[in-house]
């Protein structure tokens, strides 16, 4: 089962957290029109305001931004760039924004790392617009697989949180994005001791809030590399309960099984079927096989003839043999001898042969079992060739041919294999000669004057 854990997926949401609005734009500048002064833990730090001219200039690479004009768009912040000597840095810092978000729509992310980059050298800014950055820049750098750097960006976050508000929480976001690059990094003891934090932190919550089903992927994936199928076991339950996804339900029979607990396994793979979350070839295939481990070979059967039917099974000597050997299973002989009559013309060896003949055999079909036999000989490659001899010699010696089934019986007594067996048949057989053969001479007329005696 694959549990791989796709960070792509998790990078969806970043258009979120970089993209800047007008509206957004409007309000950063209504609250920093006037300095700003920052007081907590840090170091007390006054920040410059944001002045009108430059605010304005903003606003025009904004509004080509948003029209899809980036050309125009960079041209704006060009010009601002241009006078750089006689800004402050908050306004330095909102101009390398604007390059950094317009970079990130244009899908030009290293452009746009570089410029976020920039936007935290610049020195005092506000410490929610800093936080916010590197936070983006620490998904940034994740989705281009920098996770050295999402590691040291998110960790720059905490320190300036911990600042700001000593004794406070990690959020828990921040925890799953370190998580996520110590999974990538194969670091899954690390990777665990994050999303595991994250993912309590989100189900003890007094808000009460669900828990994000990519961190139960991730966690999940993690388990599973630390080779924890217990614990994987117990994620997928709660996906199952929280998400109806026929994968949780397939995963979930699959961690049974690895967990040895078949009766699980197949109670799960029976409700995925009842809901009609069993969809794949490989899945049909697969529960098929469990009912027949589990004595149900009949349902086995059924199964696999409706998958073929439609279409959704290969009719190919794999599937051909399993459902004859199924209807075997379930003594409906009639309906697996065509099967296996099917599935033995696409093998190129005799074992299949081997396998019809001794149906025949059991159908006391006896010409049917020689025939089967000799043909399952004639292509070789057989796992236990003495039992075929056996078959043979059991067919012949019910169709009377005691000499062709003794040969037989003898070819069959030399594999270890058919030994035991064949010793019993040959003396068996033996003694049934030898008294066809005295029944015979008695009931024969001794000489030609015998014949004519009265």
């Amino acid at each position: 089962m694959s549990q791989q854990f796709n960070v792509k997926t998790t990078m969806r949401a970043l258009s979120l957290v970089l993209g800047l609005s007008s509206t957004l734009l409007a309000l950063t500048y209504a609250s920093n029109t006037m300095a700003e002064e920052t007081v907590s833990e840090r170091k007390t730090q006054r920040v410059p305001t944001l002045r009108a001219k430059v605010y304005d200039q903003l606003s025009r690479a904004q509004t080509f931004a948003d029209a899809g004009d980036s050309k125009q768009a960079f041209a704006v912040l060009d010009e601002v760039k241009g006078k750089a000597s006689s800004m402050n840095s908050y306004e330095l810092a909102m101009m390398y924004n604007f390059y950094g978000f317009i970079n990130y729509n244009l899908e030009q992310f290293d452009q746009a790392i570089a410029a976020f980059e920039q936007v935290v050298q610049q020195q005092p800014i506000p410490t929610s617009f800093e936080q916010a950055t590197l936070f983006s820049l620490a998904q940034l750098h994740m989705m281009r697989g920098n996770y050295d750097k999402t590691i040291v960006f998110i960790e720059k976050w905490e320190t300036i949180q911990k600042e700001v508000t000593p004794g406070a929480e990690i959020p828990a976001k921040n925890l799953v994005l370190k998580a996520q690059a110590m999974y990538q990094k194969q670091d899954y003891a690390k990777a665990s001791t994050y999303i595991n934090q994250a993912v309590e932190q989100q189900e003890n919550s007094k808000e009460g809030y669900q828990v994000d089903e990519n961190w139960y992927v991730l966690q999940r994936a993690v388990y599973y590399e630390l080779k924890q199928p217990e614990q994987v076991k117990n994620v997928l339950l709660k996906l199952v309960k929280q998400y109806e996804k026929p994968s949780y339900w397939i995963q979930l029979a699959g961690m049974y099984g690895e967990l040895g607990d078949e009766k699980q396994q197949l109670a799960y793979m029976e409700i995925a079927y009842q809901l009609d979350y069993i969809a794949t070839g490989s899945d049909i295939f697969n529960l098929s096989q469990l009912y027949y481990y589990h004595q149900m070979p009949f349902k086995a059967a059924m199964l696999m003839e409706s998958a073929i039917k439609q279409g959704k099974l290969p009719e190919d000597q794999r599937n051909l043999t399993f459902l004859a050997q199924a209807w075997s299973f379930a003594k409906e002989n009639d309906k697996a001898v065509p099967v296996m009559l099917a599935a033995a013309k696409l093998s190129k060896d005799g074992e299949l042969d081997a396998q019809l003949a001794q149906i025949y055999l059991n159908l006391e079909l006896w010409e049917k079992a020689i025939t089967a036999s000799e043909t399952a000989l004639q292509k070789g490659g057989l796992r236990n060739e003495g039992t075929v001899h056996l078959v043979l010699g059991m067919a012949h010696f019910n169709v009377g041919d005691y000499n062709l089934a003794l040969n037989e019986l003898a070819l069959a007594e030399k594999d270890k294999g058919s030994q035991g067996m064949a010793k019993q048949w040959l003396k068996f057989v033996q003694a049934e000669k030898l008294s066809n053969e005295r029944l015979q001479a008695q009931v024969a007329p001794s000489s030609a004057h015998d014949r004519y005696l009265p």
